[in-house]
């Protein structure tokens, strides 16, 4: 299971610039496993995970297949969105498809890039966008309100639990707040994703930062900084420069590019991180001489659920789960040595699969 990050932000924020460092990071990826862009504005790119290359060595696999994420550039927005304004439509219809938004926020002052609103203000910008998917929202709910009214009165239990979600979205909207603000019951749960509202979608500001203060970042993204956290959001600091620079050289290269910037590691590993978290999404392997690989699932899946992630007649005839956990496969050298050591667990259906967890499937065919 992979899952659809859209980039969204204003037109000159380095979205594009950021878009492409990904799509070029994952064609320099190609030799290693399969590569593909959907369509020129999806690319699909690799989660750097240390832990599966330490896996391949000690299982001597002929084959790395890393966990993967799809990024979506998403058409530049401008006010007036929520209306049609600009690529308004295109812009909201891309956003309903994707998971989560990584919101490219300008950090950097530069005279030869032109702001649409003539200053550098990342978190009025943040505003603007987020005002434009709520009046959407607003506008969605209100028809949908109008169109329900007729199976409330007849008594419609599904009816009436929908008008109770989409009023209590309302209410939030109204007064100025996201619908991802509004407190969900997992009986609720299955029809407030299907109101499929804009706002609902976890949101992870992305500051763009000029090459200097990639390390340090700026007064503008600490401002961004304080605004994510007050909203709950998370916030990464990257300069979309640099990220297309390193997206162009070997191994090698990066290495010491990154020493001289004083960088730990490219920002887009750091992104893509964040994005795992901000989905509450975790990675489970599976390691042998053939291959090695990282599977993600949500946080606090079973182990049925988990092997269906590999193929559905995994969970269908699923009958237990050899488990290691994964520092016990590398402390102890491999699955020979955990399973000799009593480290293997052989875990049935109840079994929660935790992040790191090396597993081997039985199941009835």
């Amino acid at each position: 299971m992979g899952f659809k990050m859209g980039i969204v932000g204003l037109p000159n924020v380095g979205k594009s610039t950021l878009f492409n460092a990904l799509t070029k990071t994952a064609a320099a990826q190609a030799a290693n496993f399969p590569f593909c862009t959907i369509e020129p504005n999806v690319g699909d790119v690799a989660v750097p995970d240390a832990r599966l290359d330490k896996l391949a060595e000690i299982a001597k696999s002929r084959q790395v297949i890393p966990a993967r994420m799809t990024f979506v550039d998403i058409a530049g927005l401008v006010k007036g969105a929520s209306k049609g304004e600009g690529l308004g439509n295109q812009f909201l219809a891309n956003i309903r498809e994707v998971d989560a938004i990584a919101h490219v926020l300008r950090c950097f002052e530069d005279g030869d890039v032109t702001h649409v609103e003539g200053r550098v203000d990342p978190v009025a910008d943040a505003e603007t966008i987020e005002t434009e998917l709520m009046l959407a929202d607003i506008e969605s709910l209100e028809k949908r309100l109008q169109n329900i009214v007729r199976k409330v009165r007849g008594g419609d239990k599904e009816a009436v639990q929908q008008e109770r979600l989409m009023k209590a979205a309302m209410e939030a909207l109204e007064n100025g707040q996201p619908a991802r603000t509004v407190e969900v019951s997992d009986e609720d749960a299955r029809q407030w994703s299907m109101l499929q509202l804009l706002t609902t979608k976890p949101v992870l500001y992305v500051c763009n930062v000029a090459e200097d203060e990639a390390a340090t970042g700026n007064a503008h993204s600490a401002a961004v900084a304080e605004m994510a956290a007050a909203q709950g959001n998370a916030h990464v600091i990257i300069s979309a420069r640099i990220e297309e620079e390193i997206s162009q050289l070997d191994d090698d290269e990066q290495e010491m590019f990154l020493s001289e910037m004083g960088l730990e590691e490219p920002g887009l590993d750091r992104l893509i991180r964040a994005g795992y978290q901000l989905l509450n999404l975790e990675t489970y392997f599976t390691a042998g001489p053939k291959e090695a690989r990282a599977w993600t699932i949500p946080a606090g899946t079973s182990a049925p659920k988990a092997a269906g992630v590999i193929h559905g007649d995994f969970e269908k005839g699923f009958i237990r789960a050899e488990t290691i956990a994964f520092d016990d496969y590398v402390a102890l050298g491999g699955e020979q040595a955990a399973k000799e050591a009593g480290k293997m667990r052989a875990e049935g259906k109840g079994y929660t699969v935790k992040d790191g967890d090396v597993l081997h499937f039985l199941f009835n065919t």
